[in-house]
C-alpha cells in the first residue's frame, strides 16, 4: 500500500485519467464511468475505478503543481503498475492562435521548474508525450468534431507569476499555453517506461483576458474527457 494513495493491490486500472482537482475526478467518475467506486480518500485526493465501454479505467486527482503530481504519478507507476496516464486539465492561452474552450494536446512540455535540472545534473531534458496516445487523441478529437491544437505547452511553478513578460521568448518559439503539471508527468512516464499525455482545455486567455464560466468549463471539459478516454482505451 502506497504512502499517499493508500489503495490495495488491484484497485487501480492500468489506464488512469488524472485531473488536478480531486472533485473533478469524482465528477468524471460519476459522469463517464460505470460501476465507479472510490479506492482512496487519503488527504482528500480522491481516486475512482470503474469501466468505460466495458474497459477498466481509473481517475485519480493529482493536486496542483509538479511536486504534487510527481507524488501520485510515481506511486501509480512504481507501486500500482499503471501503464498509461492522461492528464485532463485546464490551461491558459499564451497566443491569439488559441481561443477559450479550445483543446490543446501537448506534444512536449517546457518548464521553469528546477526538478529536472536536479534530476539531470543541470542538463536540459525535453519531456515529450507518448506518440501513440497523442495520435489517438488527435484522431478522437477530429472524429468528435473538435479541432485540437497540438504543440508545446509550458509547465509553470507559479500560478501568479510576478514576471509574465518572461514568457514572451517561449511564445516566440511556439509555446501555446501554460499549465502546471505536464513536464513532471512526461518525465516520470519516461523514467518508468510508461505512456503519458496531457490534454488541456483553455479556461482563460492570458493575452485577451477572456475567461470561461463554470458551466462552459464543465461542458468543454466533458468533450476533453471523451477524447482522453477514447485515446487511452483505444
Amino acid at each position: 500500500m502506497s504512502t499517499h494513495i493508500g489503495a490495495a493491490a488491484g484497485d487501480i486500472a492500468p489506464t488512469v485519467l488524472m485531473p488536478g482537482d480531486p472533485l473533478r475526478a469524482r465528477w468524471i467518475a460519476e459522469t463517464f464511468l460505470d460501476d465507479a467506486r472510490c479506492y482512496t480518500e487519503v488527504r482528500g485526493m480522491l481516486g475512482y475505478t470503474g469501466t468505460w465501454h466495458g474497459k477498466p479505467v481509473s481517475v485519480q486527482g493529482s493536486g496542483m503543481g509538479q511536486p504534487s503530481l510527481a507524488i501520485y504519478a510515481t506511486e501509480l507507476f512504481a507501486e500500482y503498475d499503471v501503464q498509461s496516464v492522461v492528464r485532463v486539465g485546464s490551461c491558459g492561452a499564451l497566443t491569439e492562435r488559441l481561443a477559450v474552450r479550445d483543446v490543446v494536446i501537448a506534444s512536449a512540455a517546457c518548464t521553469d521548474s528546477s526538478m529536472n535540472r536536479h534530476r539531470f545534473h543541470g542538463y536540459d531534458y525535453a519531456p515529450v508525450a507518448d506518440f501513440g496516445l497523442l495520435r489517438a487523441a488527435y484522431d478522437a478529437a477530429v472524429e468528435q468534431g473538435v479541432e485540437p491544437h497540438v504543440g508545446l505547452i509550458f509547465s509553470s511553478d507559479s500560478f501568479y507569476s510576478p514576471r509574465v513578460e518572461l514568457m514572451a521568448p517561449m511564445v516566440e518559439h511556439g509555446v501555446l499555453a501554460v499549465e502546471m503539471e505536464a513536464s513532471a508527468l512526461y518525465t516520470l512516464a519516461a523514467k518508468h517506461g510508461r505512456r503519458a499525455l496531457a490534454i488541456c482545455t483553455v479556461s482563460d486567455h492570458i493575452v485577451t483576458g477572456e475567461e470561461t464560466t463554470a458551466a462552459e468549463r464543465e461542458q468543454t471539459f466533458g468533450a476533453m474527457v471523451d477524447i482522453a478516454l477514447t485515446a487511452a482505451l483505444a
